[in-house]
């Protein structure tokens, strides 16, 4: 009978996990304060999205990967969740979908800023 707390514990921990709050944080770059996933790399807005509509597919995708969200993701406040063609959900700020750049190699890179003037840091 002592596991029945423990399991219930570890239920309500899964649970809390589900509704966590986007795995994004503020860390310093060039620029100030850019929106970076937990791992700490930067996170780009892309101008040709609209509508809450990823258009980074394909070769743009290679370059730019998209910032996926897991299956049990919420949404929360200014983050949402866009669907992919393919199923996968993927993270967005204020309705925009968020990406990494492939040239960023550490915390705080912002080396996609600017890109074809296409490309810009997400802000927090």
């Amino acid at each position: 009978m002592k596991t029945f707390p423990l399991t219930i514990a570890m239920l309500l921990a899964a649970g809390a996990t589900a509704f966590a709050a986007p795995p994004v944080k503020e860390v310093e770059s060039a620029k100030g304060k850019v929106l970076a996933a937990e791992n700490g790399m930067t996170l780009y807005t892309y101008k040709d999205d609209h509508g809450g509509v990823s258009s980074c597919y394909d070769k743009c995708a290679a370059n730019w990967p998209p910032f996926l969200a897991e299956a049990s993701a919420k949404a929360e406040g200014a983050y949402t969740l866009v669907e992919r063609k393919d199923g996968k959900k993927q993270w967005a700020k204020d309705g925009m979908p968020l990406y990494f750049f492939v040239k960023d190699k550490k915390m705080g890179d912002i080396t996609g800023d600017g890109v074809k003037g296409e490309w810009d840091v997400a802000k927090p």
